[in-house]
Formats: C-alpha cells, sequence, structure tokens
C-alpha cells in the first residue's frame, strides 16, 4: 500500500477523510467523516463521522499493514471513549484470520446497536492507469446487508409503535429511489421522523422529514460544525434567491434559525402524518418530486462550488 499512500497518518488518514463516500460505499452507508486525529483521552483517533441518513456516530481507525493487536486495542479504546459510538471500522490491507474472528466475536456479545467492521483496503491497476483503491468488508454484523433494523440512539426517541411505521415508510422511499435509478443514498431507513441524505460537502444535508407540526419538510439543511461557516452558505443561496425560486419552481422558506448554529432552505407541506398509511404514496411523490426539483435548482446557481466559497 505504500506505493499508493506513504504514509498512514500523514497521507492515508486525510486520503480517506477526503474520499469518505468510497468507504461508505462498501459499508452501505451514506458516510461523512468530519475529523481527523480527534482526541479520546492521551490517544488520537484516526477518524470520526456519522452516518448522514440514520445520525449515527462512526469512528474509523486504519492501517497501513497487516493488523495487529495494538491496532485493536486501540479500536477498543475508542469505542469506549467516544459518546453513543454505533459503528466502529477497522480499515486494514491485509486480515490477520485472529482479528477477523476477534471482530465477529464483538459483533456476537456486544450490545444490539453497536456493530464491528474489518475492511480490507488494496489498490486495483488496470492496463497502464493509476491504482484505484478497492474496499472490501471482510468482517461486519451477521445482518448488516439485510438489515434495516433501528438506527441508534438519537436525540429524538420515538415509541416503539410509531418507530416501525417510520421504518416502514423510509423503506418505501428507499424502494423508490431504487426504482428510479437515484443515486440519493445508501443507507438504510431510520426509525426518526426524518431522513437525511448527503449533499457532497462537509455539513450539507438533503432532508425530508414528518415536521413537528404536522407537516412534511423537504430541504437543503447547513449543518457544518461551524456556525459562520453556515450562515455563510446560507447567505450567498439568500443572494441569489429569485433565481434558486425560479429554478425550483416556487417559493421557498429561507429560514436563517436565528439563535442556532445551522440553517435550512426548505418547503413544506401540510398536513401530515406517518399514521396516515392511505396517503404514504402521495408523501413519497411529494418528497421525490420536491428533492428532485431542490437538487436542481441548487446545481443552476453552482452547486457546492458556489456555496462553499471556491
Amino acid at each position: 500500500m505504500t506505493e499508493v499512500w506513504s504514509h498512514e497518518a500523514h497521507v492515508f488518514t486525510p486520503w480517506l477523510l477526503a474520499n469518505a463516500d468510497r468507504l461508505g460505499d462498501a459499508l452501505g452507508m451514506d458516510l461523512e467523516l468530519i475529523v481527523n486525529e480527534h482526541p479520546v483521552g492521551d490517544f488520537y483517533l484516526d477518524l470520526l463521522g456519522h452516518d448522514v441518513s440514520t445520525g449515527e456516530t462512526v469512528i474509523v481507525e486504519n492501517q497501513l499493514q497487516k493488523t495487529d493487536h495494538s491496532h485493536l486495542g486501540q479500536l477498543l479504546t475508542y469505542a469506549a471513549g467516544v459518546d453513543e459510538v454505533s459503528n466502529i471500522v477497522w480499515v486494514s490491507p491485509e486480515f490477520r484470520a485472529e482479528h477477523r474472528a476477534a471482530l465477529d466475536w464483538l459483533n456476537t456479545h456486544t450490545q444490539e446497536g453497536t456493530r464491528f467492521f474489518g475492511v480490507q483496503i488494496s489498490a486495483v491497476r488496470i492496463g497502464a492507469s493509476a491504482p484505484a483503491p478497492l474496499f472490501t468488508v471482510v468482517s461486519q454484523p451477521n445482518d448488516w446487508a439485510k438489515s434495516t433494523k433501528t438506527a441508534a440512539h438519537s436525540q429524538q426517541q420515538i415509541p416503539g409503535a410509531k418507530a416501525a411505521l417510520y421504518q416502514q415508510f423510509w423503506q418505501q422511499l428507499l424502494d423508490r429511489f431504487a426504482a428510479q435509478h437515484l443515486n440519493w443514498s445508501k443507507g438504510k431507513a431510520p426509525t426518526t421522523s426524518h431522513f437525511d441524505m448527503p449533499a457532497g460537502g462537509q455539513g450539507l444535508i438533503w432532508g425530508v422529514s414528518f415536521a413537528k407540526d404536522s407537516r412534511l419538510r423537504s430541504e437543503l439543511y447547513f449543518d457544518h460544525v461551524s456556525a459562520q461557516q453556515n450562515r455563510a452558505m446560507f447567505d450567498r443561496l439568500v443572494a441569489v434567491r429569485e433565481h434558486f425560486e425560479s429554478e425550483f419552481g416556487g417559493p421557498l422558506v429561507f429560514d436563517p434559525l436565528d439563535g442556532r448554529k445551522a440553517c435550512r432552505i426548505e418547503v413544506l407541506m401540510r398536513p401530515a402524518s406517518v399514521d396516515q398509511q392511505e396517503n404514504w404514496p402521495t408523501y413519497l411523490d411529494w418528497m421525490i418530486d420536491t428533492q428532485t426539483r431542490l437538487r436542481r435548482a441548487f446545481a443552476s446557481v453552482g452547486g457546492l462550488t458556489y456555496v462553499m466559497g471556491d
């Protein structure tokens, strides 16, 4: 691997940070990595992020050599030291059989909602082309590939019966994505009232949800760790609001969410409730239509390049 990434901490870890979507593809997550060298006590975790679609925390420990006991110990230390971590990922070019067995054992004996993944990284070259990275999952929870089980604890706790309804509804949305060839999410169906999707830039999220005031919401949400960055991105779109709304095909709510870190641009539909299953087809149609038009309008004003200030 050193012919592709010359140094683990200085080259490989930053590369993973910038290419989280490739690792997310292998894991079946809408993965966003936001911090490298995150302090955990006296140690430093390689990468910290989350699955955008579920809000679950993801930590990544990576190395460029065959797996060893030292990195396994670090992985467990970081898992214990990060609050509400759900997904623990170990990336290496070669997994010893003993370490794959250890991950399998952890997946069997730890609490539900805590998951361990072993991901093998390799480089594939076709002809004279540059080496292309290839991720292969070699260890994961037994039911992960087909699972639609609950997202880990979120700030919004949903009673069991309603959680099941939300999960069924979002699974139907994911099925619609697949049927219409919309590559908007690689995640699982959450059990919360909202479903988030990556927008391609750090802190930018496409979202659809059942809002608390009995309305459906479709939005572009600004959730960077920096409130100043959120407001700067938001203000750039406010400056081209007339064109943005023209491309969308109607008025939008530009909400700076004063007093909060985040901002949003949204469109709302009233009334709506996940309990009204007879209306689900209408809700799904509306979500896909508004998200399609929001994304088209965003692209028409320069998209990520424009809002990120590049």
